[in-house]
């Protein structure tokens, strides 16, 4: 769901880097503080971050300006939450901007808030309701959840950006749109990248008991 680079008109990759700022430097003072209270983690910060970064790289054409792939958001979230998972995010969308020409520097706001803030934050409510039932349905249904409503908020990111009217009823009519054409592709990619996660927490829990998630 990375938005391109000089895809947003100025004023609203302003609004987005705003709203994203003080999420992810509030994950940077989380991850301080985790290494802190226990080293180890920076093996498992270190493999949350790679998931992220790889599967978000795997992209597929979609809406223009943008695209469908993975979001790899779902690990971090179970592991460490939603703030850390913010800043691991925009760690990897910063190198696949600088390295890849995958989404932007002018876009890394709105691409850090929609798949390091917004889509994380409900994979991880989803996550807290399950986990008492079944650790594999919250597992699964985190890193499915945090990629569907990823694709959601960028839908609705571009939709404000590019109104099909001006007023509420232009924005709503071309986040349908998008959504629509997203769907095509991102469903079935959070589904798969939801089996793929599961399949990583349950080894990461299997050969590391006493690794607690989130």
């Amino acid at each position: 769901m990375h938005i391109m680079e000089g895809f947003l008109p100025v004023e609203w990759s302003a609004f987005w880097f705003a709203l994203a700022i003080p999420f992810v430097v509030y994950g940077a003072w989380k991850v301080k503080k985790e290494i802190e209270r226990d080293p180890k983690s920076k093996s498992l910060l270190a493999v949350s971050l790679g998931f992220i970064f790889v599967l978000s790289a795997l992209k597929l054409p979609s809406v223009t300006g943008s695209c469908s792939h993975p979001t790899g958001t779902g690990v971090a979230v179970v592991l460490f939450g939603p703030s850390i998972t913010a800043f691991l995010s925009s760690i990897a969308l910063l190198y696949q901007a600088l390295l890849l020409a995958h989404g932007g520097i002018t876009t890394l706001g709105a691409n850090t808030f929609s798949m390091g803030i917004f889509g994380p934050i409900f994979g991880f409510l989803v996550y807290k309701a399950l986990k008492k039932f079944s650790l594999s349905v919250a597992f699964f249904s985190a890193a499915a959840v945090a990629d569907l409503m990823t694709y959601v908020m960028t839908s609705f990111q571009l939709a404000l950006a590019y109104p099909a009217t001006p007023g509420i009823e232009g924005v709503l009519a071309s986040a349908i749109k998008f959504l629509g054409i997203f769907a095509i592709t991102q469903v079935p990619i959070a589904v798969i990248e939801a089996f793929v996660a599961l399949t990583l927490l349950k080894s990461i829990k299997t050969y590391t008991p006493e690794v607690s998630t989130a």
